[in-house]
């Protein structure tokens, strides 16, 4: 493997100064319009590429691997999750596979905690109020949320992001809960006197929020089932901003229009961009298009540690984010 000038291939436009800083060290084929490629364009561009850029829209499976042929060395993901990527098969081929853990949490977590004060508070909704013109004043009444002061928040994976979220709601007075693969470390359950729950449905059943902050993994499709949704207190809310796939949208969407549900604050979605309708008409639920990461510097720093990863294994060194088959 030559050590300078690796050909590159990013998927989708990345933020101008991560683009210039990887022409400079590369041969960089960059997106010309922000747009998703196709299967075909993937395995394409991984023909002829040393190192391929994918993002989270970028599905990569073993069939499109096994096309890929012998050039590619490393799939650099600007993104810390790697559940559409096939890490097994990519290893396996003799592919490496990094990602840029740790950037997103202040930003994911921020993003949990206005979902949260946005359903409970129903701020769309006074909002759409404001702007269609019938406002007349105040009313004693009208727009009635619920504090979330001295509420149980039962956060689902108690990782970075997760405990980010609990320092966040602990300020504003909220109970923490969790239920995670194992109990975090005793120091961290004093800093904000959580509660650890085994059992995720003894948890769900007693929380007023839950907020999803779990990866994506087989053992966590659908966690958050029709069953588990049923054992919810019927005001009880629930907030995701990790990966779709953990909660059963359609039995999410019957919960809700049922009216066992309080609401929801939804950030990610199972089926990407295709959005049930009816959970689009729901009035207490608010949805986001994929926002949690969304700030300039979070973006940028995605772009830098996408950029160490690339260059440190052209130097030939082993990549500092690498992801291994035992971490997914």
């Amino acid at each position: 493997m030559p050590v300078e000038r690796l050909s590159v291939v990013v998927t989708r436009r990345l933020p101008d100064s991560v683009e210039t800083r990887l022409k400079e060290l590369f041969e960089v084929e960059l997106s010309a319009e922000d747009a998703k490629m196709s299967r075909e364009q993937l395995v394409e561009a991984m023909k002829r590429a040393d190192v391929l850029v994918p993002c989270v829209t970028d599905r990569i499976d073993a069939s499109m691997l096994a096309q890929a042929g012998e050039r590619l060395k490393l799939i650099a993901n600007y993104g810390a999750g790697v559940d559409h990527i096939d890490v097994s098969s990519a290893r396996q081929r003799g592919v490496l596979v990094a990602n840029t853990p740790g950037v997103v949490t202040e930003d994911t977590a921020d993003m949990t905690m206005a979902l949260i004060l946005a359903v409970t508070r129903r701020i769309p909704e006074g909002l759409a109020h404001m702007q269609s013109g019938d406002w007349e004043g105040w009313a004693p009444t009208a727009f009635m949320g619920h504090r979330i002061g001295g509420k149980r928040l039962g956060i689902l994976g108690m990782g970075r992001i997760g405990q980010a979220v609990a320092r966040r709601a602990r300020a504003f007075g909220m109970q923490i809960h969790y239920h995670n693969r194992k109990k975090v470390h005793p120091d961290i359950e004093a800093e904000f006197e959580a509660t650890y729950w085994d059992s995720l449905d003894q948890m769900v059943s007693r929380m007023d929020v839950v907020s999803v902050n779990c990866p994506h993994t087989p053992s966590t499709f659908h966690l958050l089932n029709a069953r588990r949704l049923q054992m919810m207190k019927p005001e009880a809310v629930i907030v995701n901003t990790s990966r779709g796939e953990v909660i059963d949208e359609n039995a999410l969407t019957r919960a809700l229009r049922a009216g066992e549900l309080g609401g929801a604050g939804l950030d990610v979605f199972e089926h990407g961009a295709e959005i049930n309708p009816r959970l689009r008409a729901q009035k207490n639920v608010v949805l986001l298009p994929h926002m949690g990461s969304a700030t300039v510097e979070g973006r940028v720093e995605m772009g830098e540690k996408v950029l160490i990863n690339i260059k440190t294994f052209a130097d030939g060194h082993r990549p500092p984010d690498l992801v291994v088959p035992a971490m997914v």
